[in-house]
Order: structure tokens, then C-alpha cells, then sequence
């Protein structure tokens, strides 16, 4: 059964973790977006200006929690989408916030995990947020990832998704089919949706996860790419190869 049970399960197994540190991946000083403002241009700065007003000005924390999903939400998805093999010439790969925006744009998982850590820090509870990672049955027919926000233990989830600007309860989302949930302590089966689709293998994920995470904690210097680079043999056979699917 897709839906809400699936969803539901996700939610259960989410809530049990450990609460992750936010602040070590949302913190950013004026120094930073001086220097990433002369690195990469003035609308970096004014983004990452934004960022940091939304991160620290005790008004948004006073805010409703539906207020706080439709401020990040419409924050975020001002970022223009990019798929990896052309940010970054990578066939995937995890930004962390500062990246995300620090850059041109990003995917899927870049804008979820920004969002995702952005209302974590605004004050919104580890147990009424997950990270699902799913299939996306209308537009790509691939997989995809998206912000889960529950309200109450058991409730029916909230879909931030930069695919579409409203944000929907899952039982309008028929198109997406939850795979793994993620937050800040791990990644997790979803059992409901097994046999449903071929999953990205657990090892991978993991992987994926651990290195977003180390890197996010560890300060080192924003990635990114230089329009040289993207140039490059290497690049331009990685954009050919993935054309088909990520034609940005």
C-alpha cells in the first residue's frame, strides 16, 4: 500500500534516533560570506546574507512551525536546480547548506538537506522531521529527495519538495515512494516499500551520509568548480553520459 502507512512507518523509526547537532552545519559568520561573496559574486553573498538572517534572527524562531516549513521552504527553492554532473562534475554528491548556496545551484538532495538542517535550526524537533529519500513516479521516474515534517507522533507528513513550491500532505504526493528515511543520526529501511523498487544499496547511502556529515563538521573549504573545470574533457564526457537525465 503507497501512502501514508509507508510514510508512517519512515516517521516511527525516525523519531526513535539520536538528535544531531545543527548548529555545527548551519553556522556561518560574516567573515565566511565576506570571503565566499568575493569568491563566487555578489548574489552568493546576498544569499548567504539571507541564509544567516533567517538563521539568527530571533523572530523566525518565535514563528509557528508551519511558518518556519513555508519561510525555508520558499527560501530554498529560490536557488536555481542543477543535477551534480553539471555543479560539480560528480555523478552525485552531497552539499552541505553552505555549499548549496555558495554555488550556481543544486539537486535534489541539496535543497533537502539545506532545508532539512535550516529548520533544525530554527527549532524544529529531530522527532518531526526526516529526510525521505524516494521514488519520484511523474516527472523522472527516478529517485528523488524530499523534507517530511510530521506534526504529531503518528500524523500524516508534510512534503517540502523543490519539484513543487507548495508544500502538501503525503496522500497528495502519490507520485513519491518512500525508500529510506534519513535524519541527522543515520539512514533507515523503509520496510513498507520493499520490493516496491530497486533501492540505492544501503553501503552507498551510507557512505554518502557519513562523508555529507564529516565534511559539514570537519570546516573545510566550500567546494566548488570553476567554469574551466566544467570544461574539461572529463566533465563534458560525464554530462554526455548523464544527458538523458539531467539535461541541466
Amino acid at each position: 500500500m503507497r501512502c501514508k502507512t509507508c510514510w508512517l512507518i519512515s516517521a516511527l523509526i525516525a523519531a526513535s534516533t539520536a538528535v544531531a547537532v545543527a548548529a555545527e552545519i548551519t553556522s556561518i559568520t560574516d567573515e565566511q560570506i565576506e570571503a565566499l561573496g568575493q569568491r563566487f559574486g555578489p548574489t552568493v553573498k546576498e544569499r548567504l546574507v539571507g541564509w544567516k538572517g533567517i538563521l539568527t534572527d530571533s523572530k523566525h524562531r518565535q514563528l509557528a512551525e508551519r511558518e518556519k516549513l513555508e519561510l525555508v521552504n520558499e527560501f530554498m527553492t529560490r536557488t536555481p536546480y542543477i543535477c551534480d554532473p553539471t555543479q560539480w562534475c560528480m555523478e552525485d554528491y552531497w552539499a552541505t547548506p553552505m555549499e548549496f548556496l555558495a554555488n550556481e545551484g543544486g539537486d535534489c538532495e541539496d535543497f533537502t538537506i539545506s532545508k532539512y538542517y535550516t529548520l533544525r535550526a530554527l527549532g524544529v524537533p529531530n522527532e518531526k522531521l526526516g529526510v525521505a529519500y524516494v521514488k519520484e513516479t511523474r516527472i523522472s521516474n527516478g529517485h528523488h529527495m524530499v523534507v517530511a515534517y510530521y506534526e504529531s507522533a503518528g500524523a500524516e507528513p508534510l512534503i517540502l519538495d523543490n519539484l513543487i513550491d507548495k508544500i502538501l500532505p503525503a496522500s497528495q504526493r502519490p507520485d513519491l515512494i518512500p525508500i529510506y528515511m534519513v535524519n541527522g543520526s543515520g539512514l533507515w529501511d523503509s520496510k513498507e516499500s520493499r520490493g516496491r523498487t530497486s533501492a540505492p544499496p544501503t553501503g552507498y547511502a551510507h557512505k554518502a551520509w557519513g562523508e555529507f556529515q564529516r565534511r559539514s563538521r570537519s570546516g573545510d573549504e566550500a567546494l566548488s568548480i570553476t567554469a574551466a573545470q566544467r570544461r574539461s574533457p572529463e566533465c563534458e564526457a560525464l554530462r554526455a553520459r548523464y544527458k538523458r537525465v539531467c539535461p541541466w
